[in-house]
């Protein structure tokens, strides 16, 4: 038998309602939310923005806090933000969200980052949705190249030279000069959806992002990057976090986890045969028997990628049985 204590909640609710972040969000965040009190006009005088308020109280009470007040409050926030986020996938085809993977440490003035641009605002014309970490480096070009949608090529390139000033999201300017491409071309139409973490909160979200699920339980996002993207996951080069978010995903698709394998795309031969030689070993995995139902495509080349993309709809079109999530 349980024995029952009297417990006075007094203490919690007041702790509850004295954190800096609300812990019952009814939507997902956005770009005015997260820095709200940032004025890109005076970078340097307004670091007190929401998002940089929440984590450094994220940091002082520690990344695994040992209050209870604290992992409640949490817990609270990040499981309104899983609903809510939830609601939102539920309102579009889920089936057309498209993952990009890399990086956080690629400049804006690197060529990936201007072809990821290009092939994220193609892909979101296309009528994908595109879905990221959320961070700067090939997710901010995500998000950049879907806020971009519906405009001509040299307004693309007309927001890269705002951009390439400040190259790396820790210089001055980074998120001022954000700011300033959002003013210069603002836009309704097209959504992007970001997964950030407050756990990597020393990277600034990219603004770009028009619907914003940030949580401190980086377990939860990873996992949600990665299977939300039922239409298929873009790997651009990065480091030791896309090499996991790859074989996490891998093994998704090998146990068919939802039903079906989405495509494994693979853009950078070079980086991805030579300097981090994953693509042969995948499919040496696979030949051997240790790895089935892998999608796996490897290229240089943006209109690939669009046309293996396209191609897989037109799979689920023709039996759309086959793809209902399970």
């Amino acid at each position: 038998m349980i024995k029952k204590t009297n417990v006075n909640f007094a203490p919690l609710v007041e702790y509850l309602k004295a954190v800096p972040y609300e812990i019952i969000h009814t939507s997902l965040y956005n770009a005015a939310e997260l820095y709200e009190g940032y004025n890109p006009e005076q970078p340097e005088l307004t670091r007190d923005y929401y998002d940089w308020r929440v984590y450094q109280h994220f940091m002082s009470m520690g990344k695994l806090p040992s209050s209870i007040d604290e992992a409640t409050a949490r817990t609270f926030h990040d499981h309104g933000i899983k609903i809510v986020l939830g609601k939102y996938v539920k309102s579009h085809n889920h089936l057309r969200f498209i993952g990009v993977m890399g990086g956080h440490a690629l400049l804006r003035t690197d060529a990936m980052f201007r072809q990821i641009v290009f092939l994220s605002k193609s892909l979101t014309e296309h009528g994908f949705m595109m879905l990221s970490g959320g961070g700067p480096g090939a997710m901010e070009a995500t998000h950049l190249g879907a806020w971009l949608a519906g405009r001509g090529d040299d307004e693309v390139e007309e927001a890269l030279r705002i951009l390439a000033p400040v190259p790396e999201f820790t210089d001055k300017g980074w998120l001022s000069t954000a700011f300033k491409v959002i003013h210069r071309y603002p836009q309704t139409k097209y959504e992007s959806l970001s997964i950030p973490t407050w756990l990597y909160g020393h990277e600034p979200s990219t603004p770009f992002a028009t619907h914003i699920a940030k949580l401190f339980d980086n377990s939860f996002r990873e996992d949600a990057l990665l299977t939300l993207a039922f239409g298929g996951i873009i790997y651009t080069p990065g480091s030791a976090g896309t090499m996991q978010e790859i074989f996490q995903n891998a093994v998704q698709n090998h146990y068919l986890s939802f039903g079906f394998s989405s495509p494994m795309i693979f853009l950078g031969e070079e980086f991805w045969t030579s300097e981090i030689p994953v693509y042969p070993l995948l499919q040496g995995l696979m030949a051997m028997g240790k790895y089935k139902n892998l999608s796996l495509t490897l290229t240089d080349d943006s209109e690939v990628v669009l046309r293996q993309l396209l191609d897989f709809q037109d799979k689920i079109k023709a039996n759309p049985e086959a793809f209902k999530v399970k």
